[in-house]
Formats: C-alpha cells, sequence, structure tokens
C-alpha cells in the first residue's frame, strides 16, 4: 500500500450472487480477492423478501439471509468485503497490465484482474404506492415471484417481449393475467403478441396506466385510468408486475468495456471476457435473458476461474 493506493491480485465490484461465488472460487484458489459491495450490498435480491427457487433451500430463504450466507461463504475462505462503491476505472489495454478504480472518488485500487458484477437494476413507474409495496406483491420478476400467486388474479404493466413473456408465463399459474399498456398498440413482437392473444385468461387493456397501487401492507388492488377518456377504475388484484425493463449498472465503463445498445456488458463466446485483458464481467451486469440469481452465481463462478486462468497464463 503506498499513501491511498492498493495492490490485489483480484478486484469484484459489486455484491450479489455474482460478486459472491466470484469471491468463492476466487478466494479457493488463492486470488485473496476484494470484494467493493456497491451501495445495495447484497444486490438487487436483497429486495426480495421470499427466493423459493434456489437449490439447496427447500424451505425457501429471505433474500437479504441469502445473501448475507453468500458473503459469510465468501468469508470464511478468506475473501476481504467491504463497503464502498467503486466511481471510476482507469483498465490497462495490456496483457498483464494493472487496472486502477476508484472507490468513493478517493482511494485507488490496483487490480492484476477485475470481475464486474454490478448488476442491472429494474425500472419502476416511481409512484409512491408502488416504491413501498415492492416486496409485498409488487415485482418485476414473474419467474422469481410468480409462484407465490398461484390461483390469483395479477396486472403486469409494459407493452414489450418481457411484459409479453410476463403475463404468458404467469397465465399458467394465476387465475387471470391483465395487461396494462400504455398506447394503442403492443411493442412485442408479433410471436409474443401472438401469443398473448390466444392464451384465454390474458386480457389486455390499451391506452391504460397504473394511477395507485392499493393496500397498506400487501396489494390489495389497483387504481387505473384510461389515458384518453380519463377515466378511471380498480382493479382487485393481488400482484402487480412492472415489466418495463432493466438498466444496467454501467455507467463507470461506457466508451471503455464494450457494451450493446441498452449498456449490458458483452462477453466473449461463453466466456466472461470482455474486450479489456483481465477484466471479466458476472451476472445481470451482462446478462438480459435470465436474470436469475443461479445463472448470476453461475458466471460469477465462470468469471473467478478465467480470471485464475487469465493470471496462470502470465507466469
Amino acid at each position: 500500500m503506498e499513501g491511498n493506493i492498493e495492490r490485489i491480485k483480484c478486484l469484484i465490484i459489486g455484491s450479489g450472487p455474482a460478486g459472491y461465488a466470484a469471491a468463492i472460487y476466487a478466494a479457493r484458489a488463492d486470488l485473496k480477492p476484494v470484494v467493493y459491495t456497491g451501495m445495495q450490498m447484497g444486490g438487487q435480491l436483497t429486495t426480495t423478501t421470499e427466493v423459493d427457487n434456489y437449490p439447496g433451500y427447500p424451505n425457501g430463504t429471505d433474500g437479504t439471509a441469502m445473501m448475507e450466507d453468500f458473503k459469510n461463504q465468501a468469508e470464511r475462505f478468506g475473501t476481504d468485503v467491504r463497503f464502498g462503491m467503486a466511481t471510476k476505472v482507469d483498465f490497462s489495454e495490456e496483457v498483464g497490465g494493472i487496472h486502477k478504480v476508484t472507490i468513493d472518488e478517493s482511494k485507488v485500487v490496483e487490480a492484476e484482474t477485475v470481475i464486474i458484477s454490478t448488476g442491472a437494476t429494474a425500472k419502476y413507474l416511481g409512484l409512491e404506492s408502488e416504491q413501498r409495496l415492492i416486496g409485498g406483491g409488487v415485482s418485476a420478476c414473474a419467474t422469481c415471484d410468480g409462484f407465490f400467486y398461484k390461483g390469483q388474479d395479477v396486472v403486469v404493466i409494459g407493452a414489450g417481449d418481457t411484459a409479453a413473456e410476463e403475463a404468458t408465463y404467469l397465465a399458467n399459474i394465476c387465475r387471470k393475467v391483465t395487461i396494462l399498456v400504455r398506447k394503442d398498440y403492443m411493442r412485442a413482437s408479433k410471436a409474443m403478441q401472438h401469443r398473448v392473444n390466444k392464451t384465454e385468461n390474458i386480457e389486455v387493456m390499451f391506452n391504460t396506466e397504473l394511477d395507485e397501487v392499493l393496500g397498506d401492507q400487501t396489494v390489495e388492488g389497483v387504481r387505473i385510468f384510461n389515458n384518453i377518456t380519463d377515466e378511471r377504475s380498480e382493479l382487485d388484484v393481488t400482484g402487480v408486475f412492472v415489466a418495463i425493463g432493466h438498466k444496467p449498472n454501467t455507467e463507470i465503463f461506457k466508451g471503455i468495456i464494450d457494451m450493446d445498445e441498452v449498456g449490458y456488458l458483452q462477453t466473449k463466446g461463453k466466456s466472461t471476457k470482455t474486450n479489456v485483458p483481465g477484466v471479466f464481467a458476472a451476472g445481470d451486469v451482462q446478462d438480459k435473458e435470465y436474470r436469475q440469481a443461479i445463472t448470476a452465481a453461475g458466471t460469477g463462478c465462470m468469471a473467478a476461474l478465467d480470471s485464475e486462468r487469465y493470471l496462470g497464463a502470465l507466469q
């Protein structure tokens, strides 16, 4: 350590399933990883009250408790977990080069390898009642939470492929699914629209927006309005699934790491390698297809193995 600069083998940015899984594997490979958690320690999964679909938890678990288990396991093998946020990066383009990451705009960490696992943030409408009931009936992931609404009525908000996919998935579980579409048409592909239209228990309401989510502790219904007539009405539902997209947390990597038009980091082939040697990406930050805790953890494992092999090849 010189002044406020520290040199390490493996820096992991982000602390969700991908970051902690990467830390477990990197620590066991004696890479002495340092994890900077970001402002939301444990990542997006900590906003989920119940996790029922992760193997190894036969009775389910709480999202925050599960991430604490991941953290404890990573620390057991020697991972240094620190609270802090990466605010600037200066990556070397040379194989074997040293990557500089600024934490909280002050401390500089120099790393031989960097694993980016900063995740993606679900977009919400921003209503007070919606934000208050996240985890109490408001969700941004049907495959994560749909099971809890078996035989119930729910609404899906959105007009693209994600909304159509969420709705058709929920239709197999729920009694009725109502899609609220802000415009007079859906943006989803024709194939997805066809699936929606032929599913009997899905109703699409066009020119319709969410006015408020009703309920104190859990969702008890929604108030909606027609944006043409301004007519307001209520739907008796127990679940609200917001499907208006995700925003990958990649702002500080723009112009440095290759990304798609939305901002998801691009990796090479089946690996976690980015376009910068020694920098790897894992979890939702590079996965816009699955976005599950188990797939994120899997790519975290891959990133640690890729890091180990990268360092091994330099020797």
